[in-house]
């Protein structure tokens, strides 16, 4: 019997410390504000809190242009987490750094303003996206469509001179681009850059119900997006035939493509978390739990024990069983055209931060 006791204190929506509502944008509003306060006291954070407010408003379906959003994976909670622990790795990078080499308030503002539009790309749009049914028909382009949403949104809060560089550095958070052939003419817009792409990928893998979340909300995300099942090309490829393979494939993943990631293309940035907590990096211990309850898993077969419900937070109560059932007919209009073939593509598609 698999035991589940090194959850039973974290909360499902509280961040890896459990003690900030990560399902809270007033909550973590506040945590973030705190943090840039001690860091920068003589620096006004209005920005940062009025990009905090529009958020709210767009993502909860309350702005007359877009849906709210409706990808249960992706949902308020991941932006909020998220934005919390870059917060936290600007914070630490911060007392690590030189002077000289000080990100200073303004970039930190830019990251995160950036965090929390960076899946800006799944909402829907009322009038341009009228053909689609949910937000992660998008998952290939929302990096892009963040970046023209942040091209459009940031001169709306005085904030022109910041769309240059957010519309490049939120790629960091995706595929789409190749990260080397991003050009930031400072280095402390990489920098800045490797913490936005570092913070995306640790808090999402720390997530108290990562696995879960997987299995049940990813993977409706990947059948509608596409990824799951390809019918694009020239035969049809099941990469995932449900939320189990994909979990099955998780731990090949972050051996292949995540871990790299943290230590390579992002140069070891998580290691300013430790400098922030000034103790053992709480994000790098909740992975390494996820991981290896989910070998655990896998080598007894006892799937019974990813039995978390969390909280799915978005507008619509019922938006998480609304795109459950979008995936459902997906694939029950895939089988009954017999576009399915029975045959895996060796490739591992990205799986956490597209």
């Amino acid at each position: 019997m698999i035991s589940d006791d090194r959850y039973q204190e974290r909360r499902s929506d509280y961040d890896v410390t459990n003690r900030v509502k990560v399902s809270s944008p007033t909550a973590v509003r506040q945590a973030v504000a705190d943090i840039f306060a001690d860091l920068y006291p003589d620096s006004a954070f209005d920005p940062v809190w009025l990009a905090f407010l529009d958020f709210e408003r767009v993502f909860g379906g309350l702005d007359p242009s877009y849906h709210g959003v409706d990808t249960a994976y992706h949902d308020i909670q991941h932006t909020l987490d998220m934005t919390l622990a870059l917060a936290r790795l600007i914070a630490g990078y911060e007392r690590s750094a030189e002077a000289d080499d000080r990100l200073g308030a303004e970039r930190a503002s830019l990251g995160l303003i950036t965090a929390l539009y960076h899946d800006a790309g799944y909402l829907r749009h009322r009038t341009h996206d009228r053909a689609s049914v949910n937000g992660a028909e998008y998952t290939l382009t929302h990096v892009s469509r963040s970046a023209e949403f942040l091209r459009r949104y940031l001169p709306t809060i005085g904030l022109e001179r910041f769309v240059p560089v957010a519309t490049q550095i939120v790629h960091f958070t995706g595929y789409e681009l190749d990260l080397d052939s991003i050009e930031l003419d400072d280095p402390k817009d990489s920098t800045i850059g490797h913490l936005l792409g570092t913070a995306d990928l640790v808090a999402q893998m720390a997530d108290r119900c990562y696995l879960e979340k997987c299995r049940d909300r990813l993977f409706p995300e990947f059948v509608l997006a596409g990824i799951a099942i390809d019918t694009d090309a020239d035969e049809t490829i099941v990469r995932y035939r449900s939320g189990k393979d994909l979990l099955a494939q998780t731990v090949t993943f972050y051996d292949r493509s995540a871990k790299h990631r943290l230590e390579s293309n992002f140069n070891h940035a998580y290691r300013y978390l430790e400098a922030y907590f000034a103790e053992e990096n709480p994000y790098v211990v909740f992975i390494k739990k996820n991981l290896d309850y989910l070998a655990d898993v896998m080598s007894t077969a006892q799937w019974h024990g990813l039995r978390r419900r969390p909280p799915c937070i978005m507008p619509d109560p019922d938006g998480e069983m609304r795109m459950t059932e979008l995936a459902l007919e997906r694939i029950h209009e895939l089988a009954d055209s017999q576009k399915i073939a029975l045959k895996r593509k060796n490739q591992l598609l990205p799986a956490y931060s597209l």
